[in-house]
């Protein structure tokens, strides 16, 4: 496993996004990724799943230092109150006392950013959060999040039909990390004979090459959703090769603006 490094917490690169998993297929996700080598673990609040995550963690019965747990605010929660209330929920329903990076699940036009920030800050200090950071942010928003506190990520969707360009670079200036969600383009890419011929090339499927050129980027981290235990195994096998220049520039050149998640709360988005 590779890590990236943020304020003295390492993150692993690859982690399991949780998204839609629910009851004992959540519970059952989590401990088998946890015993496959998995040590980043997303949730949210929204997902309506923290409790069935944090029965996973349990029955995996992994040392609490050695998981890198994730969990995100609702935007429509973002006041004082509804951010401490809802991390002290999180954390009830997660059965932990801290998690490792707490996120504003989506910007909101009438949220107090400033006010926000200022209340993940001293649910930092208070120890029930180590890292503090933002999701769905376009660039502009994410300078302003930044010149407040000191978020160390953006969770946005990334995949090689979404280049991300812009915040990227936001990202990079301020020595930050993207986490990629739906990484491989709902699964779009299992049909790119691009993908495909790289594939052949190193025996990998077209989602393994696509998880590679994630995480082989500087400061980019990945949380694919499987529900299967072959496909989480999959996907976790991608540290035993490397694409070249060449490859991660010819992956890059699939972009086509293609967004996939656009609610109609979401911001402004970055060219």
């Amino acid at each position: 496993m590779i890590f990236i490094d943020m304020n003295q917490e390492r993150i692993p690169v690859l982690g399991l996004g949780t998204f839609s998993l629910k009851g004992q297929t959540c519970r059952t996700s989590v401990a088998d990724a946890i015993a496959l080598g998995y040590r980043h673990i997303d949730t949210a609040k929204m997902y309506d799943n923290e409790q069935d995550v944090g029965y996973g963690i349990k029955d995996a019965a992994i040392n609490r230092n050695d998981l890198f747990v994730t969990t995100k605010i609702w935007h429509t929660d973002l006041t004082r109150s509804g951010i401490t209330a809802g991390l002290e929920d999180s954390l009830q329903k997660l059965q932990l006392d801290y998690v490792n990076l707490t996120l504003i699940h989506w910007p909101s036009d009438n949220m107090n950013l400033q006010e926000c920030l200022d209340t993940l800050m001293e649910l930092q200090q208070q120890g029930k959060t180590r890292l503090i950071g933002v999701s769905n942010f376009p660039a502009d928003l994410l300078q302003e999040a930044r010149s407040i506190a000191p978020v160390i990520c953006n969770q946005v969707e990334y995949h090689p039909y979404l280049s991300q360009s812009t915040v990227l670079s936001a990202l990079r200036e301020h020595n930050m990390m993207l986490t990629a969600y739906c990484p491989i383009a709902k699964g779009e890419v299992l049909e790119d004979q691009n993908l495909l011929e790289l594939g052949k090339k190193y025996g990998k499927s077209a989602t393994q090459i696509t998880l590679r050129w994630l995480v082989q980027q500087e400061n980019v981290a990945a949380i694919p959703k499987a529900s299967s235990h072959e496909h989480r195994a999959e996907n976790l096998n991608i540290f035993d090769f490397s694409l070249t220049d060449e490859e991660m520039e010819s992956i890059h050149s699939l972009s086509k603006n293609h967004r996939l998640i656009n609610p109609d709360f979401a911001p402004v988005w970055d060219e």
